[in-house]
């Protein structure tokens, strides 16, 4: 082992000793297969590239960090068979995921009484965090969210605007959110429109809506349905100013969309431009790994993989660790907010900025100020 290793650099052999000790392992709920399966596979980009990081430089106190990711769909069934999986096996600390609250939610009970941490880190259903004091959330939510989408449409110009939202706990609670904000910022909704997850042919839906006569179509919609929307839209003729709500940024929203997307604005508590030092090497580190752009998704995950290794650094590693920690760490690093503290009674991040963000020339760019054509 001696010769083997002469000549070894400090970092190479800190990196060779994590890689030989046992991993601190976090176990994640989301879908690897199925509707959502693009979303889970963001989430492992960014897993990696945080754990790149990580056990690059040694890991947590020479151990290496680690994940295993059990494939949900996203579906509340079988989030409920993996939380039964996670919280039998003593090597998990806590749990990431599920992707969409319903199917968090639905699990919740499972961690709560097992005291393992669930850490929903795209949950933004307003109830997530009310499931017990083991759930936790670095995602803004909706009740929060939704007042600073009306106040970007009114800026934009829309008097009238028609909402299409998912028909989904999730949807319902965005769309409950921006109709109670609206009427305050001299917003009159004039048609409200749900569809089902699955669905694909949004022109009965859009013909509702352009028989309302609208000035502005607002989308709470995941970026999928968000982009074939809009392409729907344009193809009919329908010629507004559209608004979708922060599900909708990624680069997938332009790639979807093509031109059907041009002129859209999007709001986004992330954005890749910015010049913050950190989220300028998050961004190159991502592009030089994965050749892509980073979006919202992946950045989440890298924030949330980063904030468990810092956990396990400071409280150490057990599941009694990670709860204390996340009541008491604050200011940690993030590409998303700069800085991330938890609220202890919401168990949810304080302090989110939003941007908007419009598509221009095939590319999100940050809003110019100019009202939507």
């Amino acid at each position: 082992m001696e010769t083997a290793l002469a000549g070894t650099s400090a970092a190479a052999l800190s990196s060779f000793v994590a890689q030989a000790a046992e991993p601190i392992t976090a176990g994640v709920s989301g879908p690897l297969t199925g509707p959502n399966a693009q979303y889970g596979a963001q989430w492992k980009r960014g897993f990696d590239l945080a754990l790149d990081q990580i056990n690059g430089a040694g890991g947590v106190k020479g151990r290496p960090v680690q994940y295993v990711f059990e494939d949900s769909q996203s579906d509340p069934r079988q989030s409920v068979a993996v939380a039964q999986k996670l919280v039998a096996d003593p090597k998990i600390i806590i749990e990431l995921g599920d992707f969409a609250s319903p199917a968090s939610m639905a699990a919740s009970p499972i961690y709560q009484r097992a005291k393992l941490v669930q850490f929903g880190f795209t949950n933004s259903h307003p109830d997530f965090t009310k499931g017990g004091d083991h759930m936790w959330s670095n995602s803004t939510n909706q009740a929060e969210e939704q007042p600073h989408l009306a106040e970007f449409a009114a800026q934009l110009g829309m008097k009238r605007p028609a909402l299409l939202h998912l028909n989904t706990d999730w949807g319902r609670s965005a769309k409950d959110a921006f109709l109670k904000a609206a009427p305050g910022l001299g917003l009159e909704v004039v048609a409200v429109e749900g569809y089902l997850p699955a669905e694909q042919d949004f022109r009965p839906t859009l013909v509702r809506a352009r028989d309302s006569k609208p000035d502005g179509l607002v989308l709470l919609s995941y970026y999928a349905d968000g982009a074939l929307i809009c392409r729907q839209a344009r193809d009919s003729g329908l010629v507004l100013p559209i608004l979708a709500g922060t599900s909708n940024y990624s680069p997938k929203f332009i790639e979807l969309g093509g031109a059907g997307v041009e002129g859209v604005s999007v709001m986004s508590t992330f954005f890749p431009g910015d010049p913050r030092p950190e989220v300028q090497d998050f961004v190159k580190r991502y592009r030089a790994k994965y050749d892509l752009e980073p979006d919202s998704f992946s950045a989440g995950a890298y924030d949330t993989m980063m904030l468990f290794a810092a956990l396990c650094e400071r409280y150490g590693t057990t599941r009694e660790a990670m709860q204390t920690g996340l009541t008491e760490i604050r200011d940690m690093p993030s590409v998303i907010y700069g800085k991330v503290t938890f609220n202890t009674e919401t168990r949810r991040v304080q302090g989110a900025n939003y941007r908007l963000l419009r598509v221009k020339s095939g590319a999100f760019q940050v809003w110019d100020g100019q009202k939507a054509a």
